[in-house]
């Protein structure tokens, strides 16, 4: 797997020729560029980073603060320091605070090279494993009490995270940007991953305060439950696609669907349709309804004495209902205005 290395120096002159100098090494790792630490911050957001080299000196966001911020959000990830001052004290901030070594200006692009390679190697002196279950694994660092970081990449997910452990307990899990019990949760749902082990632990500080085994047992429990909500989402979708492909296509088919439910044959239906000229006189009538406080017009039924009765429902326009004098009208009436 070809590594990606962040280089980090306000010096475009510098990162050019870093970049072009280091080209040959493409085939283990290529260089990802970063004009100071702010910059940094942000590659680090976009890119899976194995190592990060940078300057001290650089504005907005120097050396010894991107140091902190790595140690912080990244501590898997290693930290090399390029200085102009070569001293026992420099060397000793530089390891408090987390770097893994420190390189000298002026210096050869072969010796920084020689010094990432050897950084890397060592990230992965642990072996890689594909196609594991997680929680299992895992167990076995715990049952050999192993002292090491374990980088994980999901199949399924494409999702990445990592595990400290040190004397196969462990302290802290990171996957974007949950941490902690969170972290673990989730990295022990995953079923098909890739496991990339280093034989260090940075992290101090136990975040987790659990053994494997109930975070495991939750991890499932949990993941039975984002499955069943799933599922209860899927039906309910595959309901609300029914029910709106059953849904008629206009008030005219509603209506007409409502009155053979509530109704049936004997509703004397004979005809269905909107007619807006009827709106200035509907208007009125339930103008005069509202000044009587009888209020506004729900639906009209006009007695003919004809072939045919009429119905009026109020709307924009209003829907017009023939239907045979012989129907059920005071049912129809009831039904109307509780559609309505």
């Amino acid at each position: 797997m070809i590594r990606k290395v962040l280089f980090v120096d306000d010096d475009q002159e510098m990162l050019q020729a870093l970049k072009e100098g280091l080209e040959k090494y493409r085939e283990t790792f290529t260089a990802v560029l970063a004009e100071d630490g702010v910059d940094a911050v942000n590659q680090l957001k976009r890119h899976p980073i194995s190592l990060v080299v940078t300057d001290l000196k650089m504005p907005n966001m120097d050396g010894f603060s991107l140091l902190a911020h790595v140690m912080e959000k990244y501590p898997e990830i290693p930290v090399i320091i390029i200085t102009g001052y070569s001293t026992s004290e420099m060397k000793r901030l530089a390891q408090e605070g987390g770097a893994v070594g420190y390189i000298s200006k002026p210096f050869l692009i072969e010796d920084l090279a020689k010094h990432i390679m050897k950084t890397l190697r060592k990230e992965s002196d642990g072996g890689t494993l594909h196609g594991v279950s997680s929680g299992i694994f895992l167990q076995l660092m715990e049952m050999e009490e192993r002292t090491c970081t374990i980088r994980l990449h999901d199949k399924g997910s494409g999702m990445k995270g990592v595990l400290f452990f040190r004397d196969g307990e462990l302290l802290d899990a990171r996957v974007d940007e949950k941490q902690g019990l969170d972290a673990a949760y989730l990295i022990f749902s995953w079923e098909q991953v890739t496991l990339s082990i280093q034989n260090e632990c940075p992290q101090r500080d136990n975040k987790i305060n659990s053994d494997l085994q109930p975070i495991i047992l939750e991890a499932m429990r949990l993941k039975d439950e984002a499955e069943d909500e799933k599922e209860l989402i899927a039906d309910d979708e595959k309901v609300e696609e029914i029910s709106s492909k059953e849904e008629p296509s206009s008030s005219v088919e509603n209506i007409k669907m409502i009155l053979s439910r509530e109704v049936g044959e004997r509703c004397g239906l004979e005809d269905i349709y909107q007619d807006g000229s009827m709106n200035a006189v509907i208007q009125t009538i339930s103008e005069l309804g509202m000044a009587h406080q009888y209020g506004a017009l729900k639906v009209g039924y006009i007695d003919k004495r004809a072939a045919h009765d009429t119905i009026i429902l109020p709307g924009e326009p209003s829907t017009i209902i023939s239907v045979n004098p012989k129907c059920p009208r005071d049912k129809i009436i009831q039904v109307l205005s509780d559609y309505n």
